[in-house]
């Protein structure tokens, strides 16, 4: 089931309702009911795959039992060991079993020798499973490292793995926030309600008027660069750019404003991370709770920033290495992730990854400096450059895109693949940019105007172009469900 389905529409208000209206009086039914809720949400896509969430969840649940309950360092680690290696064992087999056999493969090949695929499997990737395994070793993690006691409470674990507004794409939880605020009880709140609303009216937005309608042409251009010029290919990239920023802001936002609307906060996974001033801010807004798991559990227990700068540019490779290839099994995301590490490094040796922690662009005003503004540009233009990467199916096709891009500089108009003005797009482009501008202060409030008139008509504008781009005849699944 997807949050832009005609299913998750009957779903929701139906889950809403029984939720507040039959099952309120009890905190426990209540975790019942949203359990329930969210493994048949889930199973909605392959029941199957349940028993793996089901296993993560009672692995993970026993193993903070046990490394609570251990005196001696020697087996909290060894406890710990568990939830990595069969976390990562099960992430690894689905995920990467294929690719590694693969690249096994391909090496030998290179050397002259060929080697039959019997090995090779037709293992199908559960949704959502780089998501839900990482957030139950974060449990695991916090636990190991004190910050957190043990749950004797299974219900209320397994309804934390298995939150259905984040679980196939995040946020990524800490039990900090999430399993606090499912054991304890909640109570209806209108405002904390409509702002949910709000949050999942502007998420449908991006999702189907900005990367579904993005997403086609996207599609036409990657499928046929060897027939197109480069401004083609630049166009290519640049609306990958919005698409992807489109797709997966809006599931988060969908995501957030739909745990809202039963009484639980997420925590921000976008900031607007197109008015980043260099690479090191864009991080900090773009996909924020991977970048704060990978911060907590790898980075730091590496050593963090407070080695020699070797160990620590070391650990800065390995942190961005294992980001790429935790988006997916290909070489194109581990080289997308060696080229942020190449772009973030020279920012940390100067100093200026630490620049714009508590700041954003224009703070008290609409510009602060030129120099602001074409900073933004430049970080924008090197993210965009890097997306090459990510979008293309190989190493040797992103190669030949950009050296197309290079070599084969013309212009030449390009048509929509469906017919329709380009025109529109680019205008809704520059629209779309400039209203996320006005309101880049707060991520949680798309529609914030003191003008109800205003307010009105911006929320008929939302609907209307809603309904003039949802297309049932396109690929409306989300692009992170492949990771």
């Amino acid at each position: 089931m997807i949050f832009n389905s005609l299913e998750f529409f009957i779903f929701l208000p139906v889950t809403f309702l029984l939720y507040w209206l039959v099952f309120k009086k009890f905190i426990k039914v209540q975790n019942i009911f949203l359990l329930i809720a969210s493994y048949i949400f889930y199973g909605w896509w392959d029941w199957r795959f349940l028993s793996l969430i089901l296993l993560s969840t009672i692995v993970d649940y026993l193993v903070g039992i046990k490394i609570d309950s251990s005196d001696k360092q020697v087996k909290r680690k060894s406890w710990l060991w568990v939830s990595v290696v069969f976390n990562v064992g099960l992430l690894g087999f689905f995920k990467y079993y294929n690719f590694f056999i693969d690249s096994w493969i391909d090496m030998f090949s290179i050397l002259g020798y060929e080697i039959k695929s019997t090995w090779t499997l037709r293992v199908i990737l559960p949704v959502g499973i780089s998501f839900y395994t990482f957030q139950t070793m974060s449990y695991s993690f916090d636990i190991y490292y004190k910050k957190l006691k043990h749950t004797k409470d299974f219900l209320s674990f397994a309804t934390f793995v298995s939150f259905f507004p984040q679980l196939v794409a995040g946020p990524i939880e800490r039990a900090s926030n999430l399993l606090s605020q499912i054991t304890n009880k909640r109570t209806f709140n209108y405002e904390q309600a409509v702002g949910g609303l709000k949050l999942i009216l502007w998420g449908l937005f991006k999702k189907v008027v900005i990367a579904d309608s993005l997403g086609v042409i996207v599609d036409d251009i990657f499928a046929n660069y060897s027939t197109y010029p480069a401004s083609t290919l630049i166009l290519g990239v640049t609306l990958f750019s919005f698409q992807i920023y489109g797709d997966f802001s809006g599931y988060s936002d969908i995501a957030i404003g739909t745990a809202k609307l039963f009484g639980i906060e997420l925590t921000s996974n976008f900031k607007f991370p197109y008015f980043s001033r260099n690479v090191a801010e864009f991080w900090r807004r773009w996909h924020i709770s991977l970048s704060t798991w990978f911060r907590y559990y790898i980075y730091i227990p590496l050593g963090g920033s407070y080695q020699s700068k070797w160990i620590s540019l070391r650990n800065i490779a390995i942190v961005f290495l294992v980001s790429g290839f935790w988006h997916g099994a290909n070489w194109t995301f581990i080289f997308w992730g060696l080229i942020h590490a190449l772009l973030f490094i020279p920012s940390f040796l100067t100093g200026r990854n630490r620049t714009y922690v508590y700041s954003h662009i224009g703070e008290s005003r609409f510009l602060k400096t030129t120099n602001e503004f074409f900073n933004v540009i430049l970080t924008f233009c090197i993210v965009t450059f890097a997306w090459v990467f990510f979008r293309s199916d190989s190493i040797l096709e992103a190669f030949e895109f950009i050296k197309r891009i290079i070599f084969n500089f013309s212009h030449e108009s390009y048509s929509h693949p469906m017919g329709y003005r380009m025109i529109d797009y680019y205008v809704l482009i520059v629209l779309f940019v400039l209203y996320e501008y006005r309101i880049r202060k707060d991520e949680r409030a798309p529609f914030k105007f003191k003008s109800k008139f205003i307010r009105f008509i911006i929320y008929t504008l939302v609907i209307f172009l809603l309904l003039l781009f949802y297309d049932d005849t396109i690929d409306r699944s989300f692009i992170y469900f492949q990771f």
